[in-house]
């Protein structure tokens, strides 16, 4: 079976880990799956990158490689990573296109006020209050999706409900029958 990857972008804290690592659980029984999470990448992969356009960019980039690699070989390949550019973001899903891979892109999206509120490490009060340069959505682009195939509002529904959602994206896709 060909691989697939389900690519989740969002701001910080929008819960695109929690959500990887729900379906991930879900799905495990009917496919071999593999978490591309984006802190893990950075400590391991990325290491040294800075947060300017261009390291970020290249961190998406080594994140896509990664995925296609894995997916070119049967693997379900879910990524949750900020990816805050939509032409490198484009950019993935054309190569994954171009080698005949799924590309299903997840925007989460609970409102900025939500990730304020439950932000445990107090990083957007700190941004907000201009202590954190280069913090994605607050004092750094953030380009949200134009035409994700599905959008989670995460501070709206359980994530039981929004495992839901996705699941049954990728079931009308056809990307989990064995």
């Amino acid at each position: 079976m060909r691989g697939a990857i389900l690519w989740f972008t969002g701001l910080s804290g929008g819960g695109k880990s929690t959500l990887a690592n729900a379906v991930a659980e879900r799905i495990r029984a009917l496919r071999d799956v593999e978490i591309l999470d984006g802190d893990e990448v950075r400590m391991h992969l990325s290491k040294g990158l800075g947060f300017t356009r261009e390291d970020r960019d290249i961190n998406v980039r080594r994140i896509g490689f990664v995925a296609r690699l894995l997916a070119k070989h049967g693997v379900f390949v879910i990524t949750a990573a900020i990816s805050p550019y939509a032409d490198t973001r484009n950019e993935m899903r054309q190569l994954a296109k171009a080698e005949d891979l799924a590309f299903l892109e997840i925007f989460v999206n609970p409102t900025l006020q939500a990730l304020v509120e439950r932000d445990v490490k107090g990083l957007y009060k700190r941004a907000l209050a201009g202590e954190i340069p280069h913090f994605t959505g607050v004092n750094d682009p953030y380009e949200e999706p134009t035409h994700p195939e599905l959008e989670i509002k995460t501070d709206r529904e359980p994530v039981a409900t929004s495992v839901d959602s996705i699941v049954a994206l990728l079931e009308s896709r056809g990307l989990l029958t064995p």
